[in-house]
């Protein structure tokens, strides 16, 4: 499985048992689904999809603190998207 895959099934699960919200459902579907744009940034994808997996809608305030909140994935996504508008290597 590829890494844009694991992003999917992260996302998938996320969604089914942590409500992860729509808005940042799609944001990561559409980084997932475009691999040309974002392969260069398979290491940051890995990280974002490990996010996901430990997505919780009330993230840090569990045992530990071990969740990723909202405001956390967003703005990984929102770095991503930017890194990819950059052309390669800038």
């Amino acid at each position: 499985m590829d890494i844009f895959e694991e992003l999917r099934r992260a996302v998938a699960r996320a969604r089914e048992e942590n409500d992860l919200p729509d808005f940042l459902a799609e944001r990561l579907c559409r980084i997932a689904d475009q691999p040309e744009r974002y392969r260069r940034l398979a290491p940051d994808i890995a990280d974002l999809a490990g996010q996901v997996a430990l997505y919780d809608t009330y993230g840090q305030t569990g045992y530990m603190g071990m969740g990723v909140n909202n405001a956390v994935l967003e703005g990984s996504i929102r770095r991503l998207e930017e890194a990819g508008r950059s052309p390669a290597g800038q």
